[in-house]
């Protein structure tokens, strides 16, 4: 007990009587007070006392797939300053390969009595995934936000880059160049930010729905990038759009195996914008996610629900932007 008083205090800065008076919920304590103390026992993974366990922490958790691609540490930067501005104190929540997982997080998370939740590249994004334990979040009432495209069922407030602007200005981009094989890197079947991407491309290229020899289909990782644009390569395809700057950079390194030059023999296109992309080789052309925008948006969107203001359940869309590099350039022969 006497060490639980002294870490609480020591996270709160406050005096160890203060904490105790707290969790004995005595007077001659200032609301700001007690919500630090409160949020400092959450933090540090303490139980609140019973009667006080209604009662939610100024904690907010931000649930990430990965933190080796480099746009979900760089959305978190922003979420938590953000959030830290707002007077909420984060948690964050990455998942890793054989670790926690998102369902555990959630259950984490509401143990915690969190005021809200914030996810990013979530099972929410997969189709065919299983979804029960956003269903939990819906059921306690709590405070939730999407960024980037979910499955429509799921009903949260979602912040959203425009797909089907971003390939649009890829697709012009490498037309503008000259390039008439034109191929695309997705993530998996299910992936709806995928989906719409392809949508879009079937929409400018006037491709047929089934027209797969242009399409292929990877993980989120450099290995099934390479994979995926070998084929597109072997079949003559001389421009490349990605569905991230990770499948772009495990693209260009496919290209290189088969004895292509990026950008002389094959141009590619990511999507992200995500940090050092201008010191690859060569520097990555790709679609700037405006992931500042979006974070605060986000915060602002999870804050008005906590404060008891209505939300819509819409979808914010978010323009990106291309930004041109040098992994692109005028199509072999012209």
């Amino acid at each position: 007990m006497t060490k639980r008083l002294t870490e609480v205090a020591k996270k709160a800065g406050v005096s160890e009587a203060t904490v105790s008076r707290v969790l004995n919920g005595r007077d001659g304590v200032s609301e700001a007070t007690r919500t630090a103390v409160l949020t400092a026992l959450d933090v540090l993974g303490y139980e609140r006392p019973t009667k006080l366990r209604g009662e939610r922490a100024r904690l907010v958790g931000l649930v990430l797939p990965e933190l080796q691609n480099p746009i979900f540490p760089a959305l978190a930067e922003v979420v938590t300053g953000t959030l830290a501005q707002r007077g909420y104190t984060p948690a964050l929540c990455a998942r890793t390969i054989g670790g926690v997982s998102e369902m555990d997080y959630v259950e984490m998370l509401l143990d915690h009595q969190v005021s809200g939740v914030i996810f990013a590249g979530g099972s929410y994004a997969l189709a065919d995934a299983r979804h029960d334990h956003y269903r939990r979040l819906t059921d306690r009432g709590l405070p939730v936000v999407l960024v980037n495209a979910g499955v429509d069922e799921l009903g949260f407030p979602r912040v959203s880059t425009d797909d089907a602007v971003a390939v649009e200005q890829a697709y012009g981009h490498l037309r503008s160049l000259g390039h008439e094989r034109i191929g695309m890197v997705l993530g998996p079947e299910g992936h709806v930010p995928s989906r719409r991407k392809l949508d879009a491309m079937i929409q400018a290229a006037g491709w047929d729905e089934g027209d797969a020899e242009c399409v292929e289909r990877s993980s989120f990782s450099m290995e099934g990038a390479r994979v995926a644009a070998t084929k597109l390569v072997e079949r003559g395809v001389t421009g490349i759009i990605c569905a991230s700057d990770v499948l772009a950079l495990g693209t260009i390194r496919a290209a290189r195996r088969l004895g292509r030059s990026v950008p002389a023999d094959v141009s590619v296109v990511g999507f992200d914008d995500s940090a050092f992309m201008t010191c690859t080789d060569p520097p990555l052309t790709t679609v700037r996610q405006p992931i500042e925008t979006m974070g605060q948006a986000a915060v602002d969107l999870l804050v008005t629900q906590i404060e008891g203001a209505g939300v819509l359940q819409d979808e914010l869309l978010f323009e990106p932007e291309l930004v041109v590099r040098g992994s692109t350039a005028p199509a072999p022969g012209r």
